[in-house]
């Protein structure tokens, strides 16, 4: 049994001591300590994992135990705080205490078994000071849900995923949430893949075309009103109101990258709703991307910065520069009608001419484009929610290439776990930005500390679909009771430190549904790479593709 060095760091050093006795010659007399601990055979010190739902727990202790006062002195406690029941024998004139659960232990939990200073010798004395020695039980093998075909899982996942957003999304504005906590507080980039995932729930038919059509047309009207800076919007808005949510202290303006994502979404609804009755809502999404000043954001330079506020200005000073999420707002900058930018704008702040390039190989696979390992899964996914990487080259790389070798190395990674994190293996991988057991993190190969996303394996069906959908029946079948809610999946989980979030997040639902969606159909693709100021502005960047 391995031990986890998070529990070896946390456990207060615990002493195993003489109890206080009136007097030395008594404690002298009289001396009770522990002095071994076995689980199942093993002797491990204090913190054991793996551990089987029904652990033979031995404690040696230096003289007999006072029989009467093991009930009180010794707990089997579940990390939630419920006492489980105990099946206890004596060994060895009493001084071997053999602790078994009555019922078996839930699988992937944590446990500690407390001794307290309640325990005491037949003879007399107690143990000074407490202490616990940590159980973490062991991945339950058995399927938690009944098995049915990958495409009826496939549809599943979709359905129950596609509920944060239709369920879940805001009663007034019809925007996502950011969170499921969020509140009023709603998010620009996830509502444009909110909108993806209304198109795709009309396909799948959990809802109907019309309700489809006027959640899409309540956004819109909702956007119309809300606040905007050169036509961009922030990153958060208050789905009541439409004013803007501060992102950080000089984050209370425009986001251009978020806009960039709404836009991609609703650029794609626009493609979508293409009957004659349907020209109100295709005008007003038009209205607002033709709004969107993408030349101002260069502030003068060649490159898109990725903050302006009315505030600050520009000294959030981020400019979008490659590689990573951002060439979704090269692209639309390139098709826009009104503020169009040119391709120097693009050669120079995104691709740095030619310094976007990495050509290195890690884990055995060369990487085309991007940091050290590839960075974090979601590069690979929220441009290419709607621009279609297959087939897709241009002077810097070829992109059907670029989101295989990511996701293939990040998978790579993830097998060899050079960090020895549990849990990792070929059908449990996948790193990306995430919720995490200390907070949020952007996880890769170069920033990881055990936690998976889901999400990250979940929306690379179409680069790795054999891998992903081991992936998803590990995520599923083995650790649904767990993982699997309301909405799907939850955001993260770590099997290194036996932590499961419960959280949903819209920037990471989104891509979950859509992606599975490209993958089985290629719907969203289609749609968006069909739109007329898309081909103009791939075409303008010099980019091939079979669809222009």
């Amino acid at each position: 049994m391995l031990k986890r060095g998070w529990w070896i760091i946390g456990i207060i050093s615990v002493g195993i001591c003489f109890s206080c006795k009136k007097n030395n010659e008594q404690e002298e007399q009289f001396p009770f300590r522990l002095e071994g601990v076995s689980v199942n055979g093993t002797a491990d010190g204090f913190a054991y994992a793996d551990v089987g739902p029904l652990p033979v727990i031995r404690l040696n202790f230096s003289t007999a135990v006072d029989r009467a006062s093991v009930s009180q002195g010794i707990r089997l406690v579940h990390g939630e705080g419920a006492q489980a029941a105990m099946e206890v024998d004596y060994e060895d004139g009493d001084k071997t205490v053999s602790i078994t659960p009555q019922e078996r232990l839930s699988s992937f939990s944590q446990y500690e078994l407390q001794l307290s200073q309640a325990l005491s010798a037949a003879e007399g004395g107690t143990l000074q000071n407490p202490l616990a020695v940590k159980l973490a039980t062991a991945i339950d093998s058995v399927d938690k849900f009944d098995r049915v075909s990958d495409e009826a899982l496939l549809t599943l996942v979709q359905r129950q995923t596609f509920a944060y957003f239709w369920d879940f999304g805001h009663p007034v504005s019809g925007m996502a949430r950011e969170r499921n906590t969020s509140g009023d507080v709603v998010t620009t980039g996830g509502t444009g893949f909110g909108v993806m995932a209304v198109i795709v729930g009309i396909e799948r038919g959990f809802i109907t075309r019309q309700e489809g059509y006027d959640r899409v047309h309540k956004i819109v009207d909702f956007l119309h009103t809300a606040d905007q800076y050169h036509g961009a919007f922030p990153h958060w808005l208050d789905g009541n109101t439409g004013r803007t949510q501060p992102f950080s202290a000089k984050d209370d303006g425009a986001d251009l990258l978020e806009t960039a994502l709404l836009m991609q979404g609703l650029l794609t609804a626009r493609a979508y709703f293409d009957a004659a009755g349907e020209q109100a809502l295709r005008e007003a999404i038009t209205t607002l991307y033709e709004a969107v000043d993408w030349d101002f954001f260069r502030n003068g330079e060649q490159r898109l910065y990725w903050h302006w506020s009315p505030n600050f200005a520009w000294e959030m000073n981020l400019p979008i520069t490659g590689w990573n999420e951002g060439l979704i707002a090269y692209v639309l900058a390139a098709a826009s009608p009104t503020y169009s930018i040119a391709k120097t704008v693009y050669d120079e702040g995104w691709a740095r001419h030619g310094a976007i390039r990495n050509g290195n190989s890690y884990q055995g696979i060369p990487l085309p484009l991007g940091p050290d390992g590839g960075g974090p899964l979601f590069f690979a996914h929220y441009s290419f929610l709607g621009i279609n990487p297959f087939g897709l080259t241009d002077a810097y790389a070829n992109y059907e290439t670029q989101m295989k070798a990511h996701t293939a190395i990040n998978r790579a990674y993830c097998i060899a776990n050079p960090g020895g994190f549990y849990g990792y293996s070929e059908d449990c991988w996948g790193l990306t930005a995430s919720d995490d057991i200390n907070g949020y993190m952007a996880h890769s190969p170069t920033s990881d500390n055990g936690v998976i996303t889901p999400t990250a394996a979940l929306a690379s069906f179409p680069y790795t679909p054999e891998e992903s959908l081991k992936a998803l029946h590990f995520f599923y079948y083995k650790l649904g009771d767990k993982l699997w809610g309301e909405y799907g999946f939850k955001d993260a989980f770590s099997l290194e430190d036996a932590w499961f979030a419960d959280s949903y997040l819209a920037i990471d639902q989104g891509p979950i549904i859509v992606m599975i969606e490209n993958y089985r159909t290629g719907l969203l693709w289609e749609l968006f790479m069909s739109v007329p100021e898309i081909k103009t502005g791939l075409n303008k960047l010099d980019f091939s593709s079979p669809t222009l």
